[in-house]
């Protein structure tokens, strides 16, 4: 009689259209024991990189609805590995956030009316990073202090991090950098006292370099976001390309352009060529050309780039100004008296810019 385990693996070599059947009446089987369970595992793995494959999020739903059951005869732990899978695979799929909130929310329900407290911890957790994406920083406030008050009694360090993580981000994102700044000090003493993975500590190291951006450290700023661009980078991580424009946005900051064609002619910064990289070279440009126009064609030019990033808009929109007064010094200063208009006519801005300057 062929086994469970044998089941799936044969199902693995079927064509998806195929392989998803075989795979579910794999996972809904009756069979019991460690080895059916671990079958089951592997079953649920692959039926997850199937729904991502056809960029289905919904039967990723469906599927956790038919594990619930199974759940109670599976260790608890497993169970929160299993569920943290599946919410993973939905989050590889674009376009999925308001189904990522709904599906935590269910979970969260669930898991509490089940008394599984990790997994609940860990789900709240993952809602409240989603609703920091989203910019609901109320709600994911809300959850952050509850899951502090929890998580402090438990001594859990890894997932203390990761709290205090989101908590300096959203404070950052709501401009109370006294918060900010507390709570990632906290992350960091509770990663001191553990081993920490090299994604956590990667996203540890942008936040830090975040926080002293915006106090205007751009030197050690840098330095933290090199080291969490060399990790992610490492990782394969798509957040490295952020991590290389906050690199890039240091040395423009800093008035240290000349390193930038440097900085991106490095093999591992060659690997994130393209339209991100070209926006900060573009802003790079006009800055040593001291070009307001310049510089304002760069954020026409790559809008998604450079103003969908709130990080990147916040400093740029202080590099704008600060420009502007720069240029605006240098053309008034042989003067006694100028003529706004003409001011405005020869850096090429429009005169109600010029005027509220």
């Amino acid at each position: 009689m062929t086994s469970l385990a044998e089941r799936v693996s044969a199902a693995s070599d079927l064509p998806a259209a195929q392989a998803v059947p075989a795979l579910l009446a794999c996972v809904e089987d009756a069979a019991g024991g460690p080895e059916a369970v671990k079958a089951k595992e592997e079953a649920v793995a692959q039926l997850g990189a199937c729904y991502v494959k056809a960029q289905d999020g919904e039967a990723i739903r469906r599927l956790l609805a038919t594990l619930r059951p199974i759940f109670a005869s599976v260790a608890k732990a497993k169970t929160a590995k299993l569920v943290r899978l599946l919410l993973d695979r939905v989050a590889q799929i674009p376009g999925t956030t308001a189904l990522q909130v709904s599906l935590c929310s269910e979970i969260r329900e669930w898991s509490a009316a089940e008394k599984r407290t990790f997994l609940r911890q860990r789900v709240e957790t993952r809602l409240a990073a989603l609703h920091l994406e989203a910019r609901d920083f109320q709600p994911a406030l809300a959850l952050i202090t509850s899951l502090l008050s929890e998580v402090k009694r438990l001594d859990d360090k890894n997932q203390l991090v990761e709290i205090h993580l989101l908590e300096s981000r959203a404070h950052r994102a709501l401009r109370n950098m006294p918060k900010s700044k507390a709570a990632l000090t906290a992350a960091r003493t509770a990663a001191n006292a553990i081993y920490v993975p090299p994604s956590m500590q990667a996203q540890l190291d942008l936040q830090t370099g975040i926080v002293g951006a915006e106090e205007k450290d751009f030197r050690t700023a840098y330095s933290y976001f090199f080291e969490a661009f060399e990790q992610f980078s490492s990782l394969e991580d798509a957040t490295a390309v952020r991590a290389l424009k906050y690199m890039l946005l240091c040395k423009v900051m800093s008035a240290n352009t000349d390193d930038i064609n440097a900085i991106v002619s490095t093999k591992s910064a060659l690997k994130y060529a393209g339209a991100q990289v070209d926006s900060m070279k573009a802003v790079a440009d006009a800055f040593s050309g001291r070009s307001l126009a310049a510089f304002e064609e760069s954020l026409a030019r790559y809008p998604d780039e450079l103003q969908g990033d709130a990080v990147l808009k916040t400093h740029l929109a202080a590099l704008y100004d600060t420009m502007l007064e720069q240029n605006l010094t240098r053309l008034i200063e042989p003067f006694n008296r100028v003529e706004i208009a003409h001011l405005a006519s020869l850096i090429n801005l429009p005169l109600a810019t010029v005027e509220a300057k």
